[in-house]
């Protein structure tokens, strides 16, 4: 059997994360996301892997060619939605093949029970169904599915992952996975639904909070670097070869630490937290719940929880977030979420900073400390 990867899409929801680099190469406990959805496939037995690129395909390429594993790649040139990304790798297609999004965590156990069913479909249950397909199982059949619906009638919702026969290429080019799906069901071809075991997909930028828990957990505990005798590391804890950890700092697991980064005396890194490589974390703050990219830094005395810091930001002394449960709006919908701040690409923000269920976009500068608040686009600076 094949495995079809879709890596093609921007992920616009995700922004402004995605600004520069695709969804799939986001990184959660320091991998890119795409990463755990190969290894995930390979430990359910598929060695055939057919990755569909398309949005910033050069790095998508880039990190393939890296892998030691042989993957074959295929580039969808305008982003026409999921059933042209897979007719895109239609002449690599020898037989029945899973069909996977490549932006979304999912466990190796779940897709071995995905691969033991000839046309299936892999289920969960989600809190807030509308923003998926929202799948009508009976009998543990699928009998159709309703794409985003204003009211869902469950909370059963498509992972976006399948297992297909390739005569799913008679239908006509035009079509939707949700509407070809459903009219197998409704013409006699039986679509099983297979219960999820660990998925989790980051619709919105806060989501890949989850989404990182989930993978710390599966962290091997590796201490390199240059730790101190007096510092205090705990629980399933990573740190990577040149990171420097200072006297009597505080690391307890579940926490990744890349290369070359450096945590201050006196730190608290708490469970939840990813830091990337080339990271200073100044003395005397406190991280928990947190994703800190590569070349990202922050000051001395911070509080920085349930936040997403991207690469090269840099936060200032006495920066403080103030996570919390707020309505937020997005394409015209209100919803409520719980983090703190989502801080884009290569943006600055101010000493005695509070940021307080904010996403500040990339390129941005806070010059004064203040309280921020809501959404700030792209390249905005606050005086």
């Amino acid at each position: 059997m094949q495995a079809v990867i879709l890596a093609g899409g921007e992920g616009q929801r995700v922004r402004p994360l995605t600004h520069s680099q695709p969804k799939v190469m986001i990184p959660v406990a320091n991998r890119p996301i795409l990463d755990y959805v190969i290894e995930s496939v390979e430990k359910c037995g598929i060695n055939e892997i057919i990755v569909v690129a398309g949005y910033r395909k050069e790095q998508v390429i880039r990190y393939l060619n890296d892998l030691d594993t042989g993957v074959s790649v295929v580039v969808q040139k305008k982003q026409l939605g999921v059933f042209d990304a897979l007719r895109c790798a239609k002449d690599l297609i020898k037989g029945d093949f899973l069909l996977i999004p490549g932006d979304n965590y999912i466990d190796s156990e779940s897709l071995s029970r995905l691969k033991a069913e000839r046309n299936a479909m892999l289920t969960a249950e989600h809190p807030y169904p509308s923003n998926y397909g929202v799948v009508s199982v009976s009998g543990g059949m699928v009998k159709g599915i309703s794409e985003k619906p204003a009211l869902a009638e469950s909370m059963t919702v498509s992972t976006g992952c399948f297992s297909l026969t390739p005569d799913i290429f008679n239908y006509p080019a035009t079509c939707m996975i949700p509407d070809i799906i459903t009219d197998m069901a409704k013409n006699g071809r039986p679509i099983r639904a297979v219960p999820a075991n660990r998925w989790h997909d980051a619709i919105y930028a806060w989501d890949l909070l989850k989404m990182n828990r989930m993978a710390l957990e599966m962290v091997k505990p590796s201490i390199s670097g240059n730790v101190s005798k007096s510092a205090s590391i705990t629980g399933h804890v990573s740190i990577g070869s040149g990171t420097v950890i200072s006297p009597y700092a505080v690391v307890a697991g579940d926490v990744v630490i890349g290369e070359n980064s450096y945590i201050g005396p006196h730190t608290c890194i708490m469970p939840g937290t990813s830091i990337g490589s080339r990271v200073r974390v100044e003395p005397f703050t406190y991280v928990e719940n947190a994703i800190l990219m590569d070349d990202s830094s922050v000051g001395s005395h911070c509080r920085i929880t349930d936040s997403v810091i991207a690469k090269g930001t840099k936060l200032g002394s006495n920066v403080a977030v103030e996570p919390s449960y707020s309505a937020v709006e997005v394409d015209g919908h209100f919803f409520k979420a719980f983090f703190g701040s989502v801080v884009g690409d290569n943006s600055t923000v101010a000493p005695f900073t509070v940021l307080k269920h904010c996403v500040i976009g990339n390129s941005s500068a806070v010059e004064n400390g203040r309280i921020i608040e809501g959404f700030l686009p792209d390249g905005s600076i606050v005086r």
